[in-house]
């Protein structure tokens, strides 16, 4: 079903308050941007703010549902034959060499990135933590779904926590880099070697743990949205 008027209208209303509330808090830091001065520069109503969004954080983070199942996405959707650790690693080289945003590597990610780090509020550090937990849960979840793991089995919990670690790790790399002043193109090289190097040492552990066969039926979950199978 198409989209409406009244829902492009809200959609679009939505994403400018977001996109204002996200340029003032890199402008001036989380800390000093109340949601009265959002609203007055988004020339809207504090109410309709809080219609959009429940909390300042959400403001922020309003793309808290495609970070927190971005790793999870990336295994449901790997190609027949390979291995989730194989299609993990593959998506996070291809970041890198496009300097795509979903990992935090890109151009203009330093100046986010200090913002996050200089603020001080207990609320946002919070859901920054329980974001990057819901990352790492709906992983696992995956990774037990797509190979029927029993649920005393601990294996995909523990390979979600093996990879959360290791791309945490790497885009910390990358930050503290560009923190530091460097570009994201002198950084990119050594980045990918170190990813590289970093996806061999899991994959001697991990090897072709939740690798899909060509041929294999797709789950049910792994269905998309509109019914089509992968």
């Amino acid at each position: 079903m198409s989209e409406g008027l009244r829902e492009r209208k809200k959609r679009e209303t939505r994403q400018r308050i977001s996109d204002i509330a996200t340029w003032l808090f890199v402008t001036k830091g989380f800390d000093n941007v109340t949601v009265a001065e959002v609203a007055r520069t988004a020339d809207v109503s504090v109410n309709t703010v809080f219609n959009y969004f429940r909390t300042k954080e959400d403001l922020l983070l309003d793309r808290q549902g495609e970070v927190e199942n971005l790793l999870s996405g990336v295994v449901r959707e790997r190609h027949p034959g390979e291995s989730a650790l194989q299609a993990l690693r593959r998506d996070f080289l291809d970041a890198i060499d496009t300097r795509h945003h979903r990992y935090g590597f890109h151009e203009g990610g330093d100046a986010f990135a200090r913002m996050l780090m200089t603020s001080r509020s207990p609320s946002l550090n919070a859901r920054l933590r329980e974001m990057n937990e819901a990352r790492e849960r709906a992983l696992a979840a995956t990774l037990a779904d797509e190979v029927g793991a029993g649920p005393g089995d601990l294996t995909p919990a523990l390979v979600a926590a093996q990879v959360s670690a290791v791309v945490d790790r790497l885009v910390t790399h990358a930050v503290e880099r560009m923190l530091a002043g460097e570009t994201v193109d002198a950084i990119a090289p050594g980045l990918r070697r170190q990813a590289e190097r970093a996806f061999e040492m899991l994959e001697s552990g991990i090897g072709d743990y939740g690798a899909r066969h060509p041929g294999s039926p797709v789950p049910a979950s792994a269905a998309r949205p509109d019914g089509e199978s992968e």
